[in-house]
C-alpha cells in the first residue's frame, strides 16, 4: 500500500468545496481545508505508485477550483 499527502492550492473561496468533493473520491482517506500556503491537504492511498498517480491526475486534479497540486509520497526510512 502506497500513502501520500497531496497539498492543494485552490481558487479563492473554493477550499471547503474542493475538500468536500475530494473526500468522496475512492482512495482518499482524508481531505481537510487548512490555512497557509496550501488550501487543502489530502491523505490518499493506493495499491501501487502507478495507481496513486492515476488517482491524482485522473480524479483529484479534475476537481473544479484546483489551481495546483503537490504530491508527497510517504516513505519509511
Amino acid at each position: 500500500m502506497v500513502h501520500a499527502y497531496i497539498l492543494i492550492q485552490t481558487e479563492v473561496g473554493k477550499a471547503a468545496a474542493v475538500a468536500a468533493e475530494i473526500s468522496g473520491i475512492p482512495g482518499v482517506a482524508q481531505a481537510e481545508d487548512v490555512t497557509g500556503p496550501y488550501d487543502v491537504i489530502v491523505r490518499a492511498e493506493a495499491d501501487t505508485v502507478d495507481q496513486l498517480g492515476q488517482l491524482v491526475v485522473a480524479r483529484i486534479q479534475n476537481v473544479e477550483g484546483i489551481t495546483r497540486t503537490l504530491t508527497c509520497p510517504v516513505v519509511h526510512l
